[in-house]
């Protein structure tokens, strides 16, 4: 069984053949869990491929929203890539520093939600790449900005008020990218003030489950995420929503099932930490 899309997913071998090609651009998206003492930007200054620009998923987000890195509007999300230089007719490779997951799915989601399709995630990223003997630099780029035409799609995103009245309907399918645990309820949520539990109806594929951990955290084969997501019993045929902690490894979900075919998940941008955070959202504990 082959990718249905695996033009989305590129490798280091590939990247490492194109890395001077003119349309070709990479973004650097490192990003760590707020209880982490890293920050993305510092990894990118340490070390990152040859030619990357940082993208910070917390300031090319909804800033004045109380939660975080909320997508921003198509005018904010305009004009901070463009001053990346990453544009019309670029095609895009975006990483990060903990392998394909992380922030490099979110980036990849963003675009496409912002109508470029042009993308792709680099499998293994960072650690990937180091491991085969690839140079780095860490000196950050100054890049001629480029004009980018944002095209929202509202398809591939999902608010709070869509996945209450999904609750009734059960028209999407809601997966859950969290751990089991915190499924469950065993487990406490990294945020205080979360309450435990999980969205009604929904199903649990923690967003591990489609990476193999043992080869810096590369996508595994299309049977492989297949028979995880024919396991939890998904419909192939109904639609699908993707939701986690705060909208980023939901991207992770999206994104292996993009790979499978299916390329209109969307996600659950405020995720866990506004359902979970709000004393009016049903949940379910078991």
């Amino acid at each position: 069984m082959d990718y249905a899309n695996p033009e989305a997913l590129v490798s280091t071998e590939w990247l490492a053949d194109h890395l001077d090609a003119p349309d070709v651009r990479v973004v650097d998206a490192t990003w760590f869990l707020p209880n982490d003492e890293r920050t993305g930007r510092a990894a990118y200054d340490e070390a990152h491929i040859p030619g990357a620009v940082f993208f910070d998923i917390d300031e090319i987000a909804d800033t004045d929203s109380d939660l975080p890195h909320m997508l921003p509007s198509p005018e904010k999300f305009s004009s901070r890539v463009r001053n990346l230089g990453l544009g019309d007719g670029n095609k895009i490779v975006v990483y990060d520093a903990n392998g394909g997951f992380m922030a490099a799915c979110r980036v990849w989601w963003s675009f496409r939600m912002f109508g470029h399709d042009d993308i792709a995630v680099l499998d293994g990223g960072l650690p990937k790449w180091i491991a085969e003997g690839r140079p780095t630099e860490d000196l950050p780029r100054a890049p001629q900005p480029r004009h980018f035409t944002a095209r929202q799609n509202n398809f591939l995103v999902r608010s709070v008020d869509q996945i209450i009245s999904n609750c009734d309907s059960s028209k999407e399918q809601v997966i859950d990218a969290r751990s089991a645990g915190r499924f469950h309820g065993t487990e406490d949520e990294p945020r205080p003030g979360q309450r435990k539990g999980h969205i009604p109806n929904s199903f649990s594929i923690p967003f591990q489950q489609l990476m193999n951990p043992a080869d810096n955290w590369v996508f595994r084969p299309a049977d492989q995420i297949q028979a995880v997501v024919d396991e939890v019993g998904l419909d192939p045929k109904a639609p699908m929503v993707a939701s986690c902690g705060s909208g980023v490894t939901a991207c992770v979900i999206g994104f292996g099932l993009y790979l499978l075919g299916h390329k209109e998940v969307a996600i659950y941008d405020g995720s866990w930490t506004e359902w979970g955070g709000r004393p009016d959202t049903p949940i379910v504990l078991e």
